[in-house]
């Protein structure tokens, strides 16, 4: 792959979150659920690191007033408010906003389960924070949000696209590239769906660490290719993929988690989530090749100090992540 196709995504990517901490993009939750006539208990839950929750907020339908108290929890990775709503007629046909949703990277689950047992849901993303509540989605409509969570979790994580960048720089060849995206699949894909299932439970912060770590390690790794050197890393970089496919797939999962699934729902739901990550994957792979393509064809050639640059960048906001990560871990740093 061309040092320019290096450059230029290299520097895409990082641009956004070369910050304290990367963009949050777990979905936020807005449910509702009836419980007589008119009468619905909500549920609202926003996404937080530790203290710091994002800023945005429900604006319920204005023909709904409050019915009572709103209660109040905080949750280790997000805050639950839970209430009361009392809407005339029902909330068929009204509209919810979400305050202050265009100034994140995020997307509001709604769902709503009607007394009669219809179960309607909705995905509002950052670009039309409101919605006009209809009564009533399909299963089939329900299954393509998640896809479309799967999808929008893996192109908006800066670590995922960052780490499968570097794996595609110190693989070498087309059979190395494509074992080691499918290693990097495999891990991922077991993790999350055990994750999700509930069959294992792993701890974020540490894992967050081992991300960090993994990025930290393929800086070095990018410039021994560069050079001609040889490493383990480099001769199997799908066992790379897959020993820190293992912290991304349980990160990832953070995505599906956060909406909170129906219990009779959670098999399809992870399913189509897998296949929204996987084509996000595979679309981001497909975008690197057809740009080596191009540079290739174009013969453009880049000063060397330009083709390094790339290896320096994702090892050093490796490493800027690994210590403030730990810093968090420990407790010296929120």
């Amino acid at each position: 792959m061309s040092a320019a196709v290096k450059l230029l995504l290299t520097l895409l990517l990082l641009a956004p979150w070369v910050q304290s901490k990367a963009q949050e993009v777990r979905p936020a939750l807005l449910e509702f659920r009836e419980v007589l006539p008119g009468l619905y208990d909500f549920l609202w839950k926003t996404p937080s690191h530790g203290d710091s929750v994002l800023d945005i907020e429900p604006v319920m339908p204005v023909a709904c007033r409050l019915n009572g108290a709103i209660e109040q929890q905080q949750m280790p990775e997000a805050l639950l408010r839970r209430g009361r709503l009392q809407c005339t007629d029902g909330l068929a046909g009204k509209t919810v906003s979400i305050r202050g949703l265009d100034a994140t990277a995020i997307d509001v689950v709604v769902r709503v389960h009607h007394r009669d047992g219809r179960l309607e849901q909705h995905l509002i993303r950052p670009v039309s924070s409101q919605l006009t509540l209809n009564g009533m989605t399909s299963l089939a409509q329900r299954l393509l949000t998640y896809a479309g969570l799967g999808f929008e979790r893996l192109l908006l994580g800066a670590e995922q696209l960052l780490f499968v960048l570097g794996l595609m720089l110190i693989a070498s060849g087309r059979g190395a590239r494509t074992m080691t995206i499918a290693a990097f699949t495999l891990a991922y894909g077991a993790v999350l769906a055990l994750q999700v299932l509930n069959i294992i439970s792993l701890p974020l912060p540490p894992l967050n660490v081992t991300i960090a770590l993994g990025l930290m390690a393929l800086g070095p790794e990018m410039l021994r290719r560069l050079r001609g050197e040889e490493s383990f890393a480099l001769h199997h970089p799908w066992v790379v993929a897959l020993v820190f496919g293992f912290p991304h797939g349980a990160a990832l999962a953070g995505g599906l988690n956060g909406a909170a699934l129906p219990v009779d729902e959670v098999v399809p739901a992870l399913a189509m989530f897998i296949i929204g990550v996987e084509f996000g994957l595979l679309s981001f792979v497909l975008l690197l090749v057809l740009l080596g393509r191009l540079f290739r064809v174009l013969q453009i050639h880049w000063p060397r100090y330009i083709a390094i640059l790339p290896g320096y960048l994702v090892g050093s906001l490796g490493a800027y992540w690994t210590l403030q990560r730990l810093l968090v871990l420990l407790g010296m740093l929120k």
